[in-house]
């Protein structure tokens, strides 16, 4: 019996890039394909296993000389909610996300151009076309949905949607023990509010209703600002030589 190829994925190493979070670093990656009826099986695996999916692709740093890459992941049923958040989750009530299919819009592209051209000018993704973007979102052999959040309508409780310009975009994957935002962007002249925060907390509180543990966020990097922000969702796991465990971390966000 021939058996479908993704049972045996092929793992592969990229060759030395600079680093895009530590500057003078060089890093490596190793990745595989994640293509047919086992690609979802194959992406829970692995992104437990510290892997991060981009389109049909997993992926983990593979550094010679270097272990800053950390994955994490936060404890749902602990979390800890600081005043802070709270704040942030009350001041973002104007908001609903909705769960869509992995289809990309114009509106999508013109809210991420805004976004990019903002926070992350000079970021390797900053070159990305209309098309590039379509197969972000729907190059995908797993389980990923689109969450769109607009501003609440009157008839929001009923149909989960919001109205009015898009303000914020999630592309989440779907996990047996969690969700895995695997990117996000948002309108970077909304000042009400830190959508990037709220988004993370909305997920948290999606993940809490279906009974799912975690919700994966991906690398933290000791050193990189721009990465910093992930310490102030507690208490959450990271990765290590000896599987998850609870993070040490003490630079969290005081109540």
């Amino acid at each position: 019996m021939t058996r479908h190829p993704i049972d045996h994925p092929q793992f592969y190493l990229t060759a030395p890039a600079p680093c895009p979070y530590l500057p003078g670093r060089q890093e490596r990656k190793v990745f595989t394909h994640l293509v047919g009826h086992q690609a979802s099986a194959l992406n829970d695996v692995l992104t437990q296993g510290g892997f991060r999916r981009s389109q049909n692709i997993a992926y983990r740093p593979a550094c010679e000389s270097c272990r800053a890459c950390v994955s994490v992941r936060v404890r749902v049923a602990d979390f800890e909610w600081t005043r802070s958040f709270r704040r942030t989750w009350k001041d973002a009530g104007e908001l609903i996300g909705a769960e869509l299919p992995p289809s990309p819009s114009s509106e999508q592209y013109d809210l991420f151009r805004s976004y990019l051209q903002a926070r992350h000018e000079n970021g390797g993704m900053s070159e990305m076309t209309v098309l590039d973007y379509a197969m972000m979102v729907e190059d995908t052999h797993v389980d990923t949905m689109v969450v769109e959040y607009r501003r609440r309508g009157p008839d929001s409780f009923i149909t989960r949607r919001g109205t009015g310009p898009l303000v914020a975009v999630a592309l989440t994957d779907r996990m047996a023990d969690g969700l895995s935002m695997v990117y996000s962007f948002y309108d970077p002249d909304w000042r009400t509010v830190s959508i990037g925060t709220f988004m993370i907390l909305d997920h948290i509180e999606r993940a809490r209703k279906l009974g799912l543990p975690y919700v994966y966020l991906g690398y933290w990097v000791e050193g990189s600002e721009k990465m910093a922000y992930k310490a102030r969702f507690q208490p959450q796991e990271h990765l290590g030589p000896d599987g998850w465990s609870l993070s040490t971390d003490t630079a969290r966000l005081k109540p």
